[in-house]
């Protein structure tokens, strides 16, 4: 972990804070560095981005200035209802709808639907995504059935799929930690009260400080990490509902019509503009039920002469007795 760190080392603590544009470009060059240590030609697994991206901000918080790591590189490509680069033709355009409706509807809808889950600490949870990535210059698509098999308790190994590249993950070692956290234990202890969600989660655990002094880094840390929060397959009864509405309190957070999902059916996608790391990257969700539909990312290859669009959605998941077994 020490090794992507050099980037930081002869830092100037007494440097002025970097502009917004000098910040997305520094997490841009550190994030490439990542990915071409950890998994050479591939971007990294998403449990090694999240290992390293806490270490990273916390090491970089040190020296004043927050840099904060996402999975995956951004591009500044079109938007959604713009002449689309890829297909050429324009995406349809929706009504006007707010984010704070979309995400509080959501909650509602979650809130209503979801079902007490339980796992043993024995058992592994289970998952399959779908992720449809179009490549920009060329318009090639491939289609990767990832699957996932997660140790409840942590103490055993888990099998992740990356893009079709199978991972085999070994139990944390003492000090390490991933985001979100895999063991049950530790998800049933976040808030379930979306005002102290969203500092528990920007702190990295219990404070009393509140969202009203909040920074922009701040803010945007929250954003992404609730973000990474939602991907997570199963919840604990009543945080995914929680997640949704603290996202509808993140300010700036915008309802981007037109966008469409990976089953090809046109919603509405949820923004950060407020970041230019976070551009293309949205939840997207049916603009009348709520009803969330999967993940838009955007990343560049390790070479960085590539970009991809990614569209993704998980089918189905359950709880397991033993690796590899399937529902």
């Amino acid at each position: 972990m020490t090794d992507e760190l050099e980037l930081l080392r002869d830092w100037d603590t007494d440097a002025a804070p970097l502009t917004d544009p000098a910040r997305a470009k520094a997490r841009h060059r550190l994030l490439n560095a990542i990915a071409r240590a950890q998994h050479p030609g591939a971007a990294p697994s998403r449990r090694h981005a999240l290992r390293l991206a806490t270490a990273a901000v916390v090491a970089v918080a040190a020296t004043g200035t927050a840099v904060l790591i996402t999975e995956g590189g951004a591009d500044t490509g079109d938007r959604p209802g713009r002449a689309d680069r890829v297909s050429g033709t324009a995406t349809p355009r929706m009504g006007n709808v707010s984010a704070v409706t979309v995400l509080n509807g959501a909650a509602a809808r979650t809130g209503a639907d979801e079902k007490p889950v339980a796992p043993r600490d024995d058992q592994f949870i289970y998952s399959k995504r779908i992720i449809k990535e179009t490549e920009r210059e060329t318009g090639a698509v491939k289609t990767y059935e990832d699957v996932n098999w997660d140790s409840v308790d942590g103490s055993k190994r888990s099998l992740t799929m990356e893009l079709g590249r199978v991972i085999w993950e070994e139990p944390l070692k003492e000090g390490e930690s991933v985001w979100p956290p895999r063991e049950w234990s530790k998800l049933k202890k976040l808030p379930t009260d979306p005002e102290k969600l969203v500092p528990y989660i920007a702190h990295g655990g219990p404070t009393s400080g509140s969202i009203s002094d909040f920074t922009a880094d701040e803010w945007f840390n929250a954003y992404f990490m609730l973000g990474e929060l939602l991907k997570w397959p199963v919840l604990p009864q009543g945080l995914r509902p929680a997640a949704y509405k603290a996202l509808a309190l993140v300010p700036g957070v915008e309802a981007v019509p037109g966008v469409k999902d990976s089953a090809g059916r046109t919603g509405v996608g949820i923004s950060y503009p407020e970041s230019p790391f976070a551009e293309g990257k949205y939840l997207i969700f049916d603009p009348r039920s709520h009803e969330f539909l999967g993940f838009r990312d955007e990343r560049t290859s390790a070479s960085g002469d590539k970009t991809y669009i990614q569209l993704s959605h998980v089918v189905e998941w359950a709880i397991v007795d033993r690796m590899k077994q399937r529902p």
